[in-house]
């Protein structure tokens, strides 16, 4: 029997899905089958959602859950007519910890945008895993770069072990923007050193990525340009490679028994783990 050096590339892989599910927006009861049956395909090890809904008595987070058989948390800010919305974190393995804080919020526009932590008991060692979704509007982008500085210090007071942290979201920015290239070290970090790779530029098919595309006819209807707003970043990668990003692909792009399951597409990667 052979055996690899004892600094060779991690083989095992960990997939990480981002998506943001939206809400109760559209056709809701038709839709929620069809987000369980997409997640379900994906089988993915850690799962970040934005858009999450619960009420007094139904938490959808918590549904998906046990349907799928994952551990999670959930984390809520924005309100509206008595549902209230955040981010949630499905996780294959027991979530040993986790954590939330509430992002910057400029008065008088008050979106109440929240971040979600998850530090995870997988199977070769410990995973820090930060859903988030960022303001809405093109022109916030001075309000998305407060809520980074304010994301950074959070992955920052959270990390543990010595896995790369995974942050993904909806950051409603595009690549180029002061927001995300924050997040890349290509300007500022607001954390010195904490630095992360995007993984649709690392490792994406060289397309254009989209996760708001008109294709999708619940998209079309806000009559925005295509974009690429959703993200999995991970940190620089750790001894034998670990964190090291080796494939991103769009997916949640398709309709399941004739209904699109959400207005945004979502991303899977892969990386050593």
């Amino acid at each position: 029997m052979t055996t690899q050096p004892a600094d060779a590339p991690i083989e095992t892989r960990l997939r990480v899905v981002t998506w943001n599910i939206w809400w109760q927006f559209g056709p809701w009861k038709a839709r929620a089958p069809a987000i369980l049956a997409t997640l379900a395909e994906l089988d993915a090890d850690l799962i970040a959602l934005q858009e999450v809904w619960s009420d007094s008595t139904t938490n959808h987070a918590a549904i998906l859950a046990e349907q799928l058989g994952y551990h999670h948390v959930h984390g809520t800010g924005m309100r509206q007519k008595g549902v209230v919305t955040g981010d949630a974190i499905l996780s294959r393995w027991p979530i040993t910890r986790h954590d939330m804080i509430s992002l910057y919020d400029q008065k008088g526009i008050e979106e109440n945008r929240v971040a979600v932590f998850a530090e995870i008991d997988g199977p070769r060692g410990p995973l820090c895993l930060v859903s988030t979704h960022l303001n809405w509007k093109q022109q916030h982008s001075h309000i998305r770069q407060r809520q980074i500085a304010d994301l950074a210090g959070f992955v920052a007071k959270n990390q543990a072990g010595t896995y790369p942290p995974i942050v993904c979201g909806d950051f409603n920015a595009e690549p180029v923007s002061d927001e995300i290239r924050m997040m890349t070290g290509d300007t500022d970090c607001p954390v010195e050193e904490l630095v992360f790779h995007d993984a649709w530029a690392f490792a994406g098919d060289g397309g254009t990525g989209y996760t708001w595309d008109i294709s999708n006819p619940h998209a079309a209807t806000v009559l925005e340009p295509n974009r690429r707003i959703d993200y999995i970043f991970a940190g620089w990668p750790g001894k034998r490679g670990a964190g090291h990003i080796l494939d991103c692909k769009v997916t949640c792009d398709k309709p399941v028994g004739g209904i699109w399951p959400s207005d945004h597409f979502g991303l899977v990667a892969e990386m050593r783990y």
